[in-house]
């Protein structure tokens, strides 16, 4: 085993910086399209702290899901959060992906581009909702009484801009209707479903944001319709972005081996060579954003 790894080890090093070599040439056509992404995630969630301030505690609404599903209580609160971590994490790993395995479809930089406009776009969507109307939250730290359900006014701008990190992270109210949460687990499950490649990882996807979503309800972060929102606009927004934009490129056809590291064959390092030169030779500005 320690001399298989000896002897492939160099061949794994040479495809990371044989991807990495061309997903910088992707990066250097769409920097721009992800910096902004990644920027409007900060605008979100200040937006998110600012309407904390408008929240204002209250009885809990009248809510369908908080009928039928029983309330596993703050102790519990953990086991929606701990699914969603897993989702997270485990989309971010299958986007990097193509740079360990010889089996891909994707290129990092143009997946990670069309990620942050279906969460960018749902995200407008959310702060328009949620300003619109504030509910009082259902989440206990939100309730009446707790210390964080009113927020008084900031001593200082400064307040603000850091999002009272990490407090004011941890026990958001206000921003309810729709779930974020839930805009990133359908985001990353519908991704996965158009660009992934195992069936049964898809519908384990599946049965995760579903049990995601009645966990929530169950530990009473969000109302229902919080939940019922985010799956209708989370799937029509994703929809007609991909109408907008072009279909990302196809790389099944030139690796269609599923080994973990690359294979020994001079064949394979020629096709990587092969994909490198065309990405650098400007196909790519065929699939930028």
């Amino acid at each position: 085993m320690p001399l298989y790894i000896a002897r492939e080890a160099p061949k794994l090093w040479r495809k990371i910086c044989t991807e990495a070599s061309a997903e910088v040439s992707l990066l250097s056509e769409n920097w721009k399209l992800l910096l902004a992404g990644l920027v409007f995630q900060y605008v979100h969630g200040l937006a998110a702290h600012g309407v904390h301030y408008l929240h204002r505690p209250g009885p809990i609404l009248q809510d369908a899901g908080f009928f039928l599903i029983p309330e596993i209580g703050q102790s519990k609160a953990y086991m929606s959060e701990s699914i969603f971590n897993f989702i997270f994490f485990s989309f971010i790993l299958w986007t990097f992906h193509p740079f360990f395995f010889q089996s891909k479809r994707i290129y990092t930089v143009l997946i990670w581009c069309r990620v942050l406009a279906y969460l960018v776009g749902c995200q407008i969507l959310r702060i328009i909702t949620f300003y619109a109307t504030q509910l009082p939250g259902p989440n206990y730290h939100c309730r009446e009484g707790s210390k964080y359900a009113r927020l008084p006014p900031p001593e200082s701008a400064l307040e603000v801009i850091l999002i009272n990190f990490p407090t004011g992270v941890l026990y958001g109210c206000g921003d309810l209707i729709f779930s974020s949460h839930m805009i990133f687990t359908l985001v990353f499950v519908l991704t996965y479903q158009k660009f992934g490649t195992r069936r049964c990882i898809k519908q384990l996807a599946w049965l995760f944001a579903i049990i995601q979503s009645l966990l929530i309800i169950a530990s009473r972060k969000h109302y229902t319709v919080d939940i019922v929102v985010a799956w209708y606009t989370v799937n029509l927004l994703v929809f007609f972005v991909d109408k907008k934009f072009p279909e990302l490129p196809d790389r099944s056809s030139a690796s269609t081996s599923p080994p973990l590291l690359p294979l020994s064959t001079k064949d394979k390092d020629s096709k990587n060579k092969e994909e490198h030169n065309k990405i650098l030779n400007g196909n790519s500005v065929d699939v930028t954003y």
